[in-house]
């Protein structure tokens, strides 16, 4: 009995912190895509004269950055097609680190938090949904997972 109330505590923790970082990206993202709508001729003077992003016109990039940035923590939050979300917030932080990086605001306090950032999106490439999540929900419902548990 104490056994197993030890665990299901330990499990609630465990889920309640994953929610909490899932909450915490939720935030810096969708603020980040927040600010650059807020001020969209600034966002599109930034993406063409400061921030070098490579492969995409700065037009379309800042397009993007600011989807992303809204979108992609949402799906996260709610553990809506986590593993591809997390992807793409990954790929987006990383390529926002690098574009950092070439501006003459560079430092390395903000250097760090992207490295942070990034951190804590891969947990979720890397291992997906926890169980409070709605990709667990209806794998469980449709049972699309077969005997294999969306845990990790």
């Amino acid at each position: 009995m104490i056994k197993k109330f030890l665990f299901s505590r330990n499990d609630i923790m465990i889920h309640g912190f994953d929610l909490l970082v899932r909450l915490y990206l939720l935030k810096v993202f969708f603020q980040s895509g927040m600010t650059k709508l807020q001020s969209w001729q600034s966002t599109l003077d930034l993406f063409a004269y400061e921030y070098s992003v490579p492969l995409l016109p700065p037009e379309i990039a800042a397009y993007a950055a600011t989807a992303g940035e809204l979108i992609l923590p949402v799906f996260i939050v709610l553990g809506l097609m986590t593993r591809p979300a997390a992807l793409g917030l990954f790929i987006l932080n990383a390529v926002a680190a690098f574009a950092y990086s070439q501006t003459d605001y560079y430092n390395m306090v903000g250097m760090m938090d992207h490295v942070l950032w990034g951190s804590m999106i891969l947990v979720y490439v890397l291992y997906g949904p926890s169980p409070l999540s709605l990709d667990n929900l209806l794998a469980r419902k449709f049972m699309l997972s077969g005997n294999r548990q969306t845990e990790y």
